[in-house]
């Protein structure tokens, strides 16, 4: 299996992105889809599916719920940010909150981090590295 796509996420991946929290559409509609790069919604990569991605800056940006901040959300965010981390992907992570309260300091942050990130090739060129933890071999 392809380490950058796992088919089996796809439909699961499609129904997050009809059924997106109210965050993320604030996130999606007044700033995200207005930018002068691809971003992509529920996108797979990987055994995971990143809230928003940014192919052509290497960026994942994640917002946590409440569900993030109990113990097995911490822990599957650390697994989930180290594998992205592996692969040459820079994680962002906002809290729903903050998208709430400081939407544009939010929008700021992502901006710099995309200048930042301005010589980067798309991740889907990269070769990935390493299977996420806890996972079994593919057959």
């Amino acid at each position: 299996m392809n380490e950058l796509h796992n088919a089996r996420l796809i439909p699961f991946s499609q129904k997050m992105r009809r059924e997106m929290t109210k965050e993320e559409r604030h996130l999606w509609y007044d700033f995200l889809k207005r930018l002068p790069v691809t971003v992509h919604r529920q996108k797979v990569l990987g055994h995971y599916i990143a809230d928003f991605y940014i192919a052509s800056k290497k960026i994942v940006i994640e917002l946590d719920g409440s569900q993030h901040f109990m113990d097995a959300g911490v822990q599957s965010d650390r697994d989930r940010d180290a594998w992205m981390q592996e692969n040459g992907i820079t994680v962002l992570r906002y809290t729903n909150l903050q998208i709430r309260r400081e939407f544009n300091s939010v929008c700021s942050d992502i901006l710099l981090h995309m200048e930042d990130n301005t010589s980067s090739p798309p991740a889907a060129e990269l070769p990935l590295k390493g299977k996420p933890p806890n996972q079994k071999p593919s057959p």
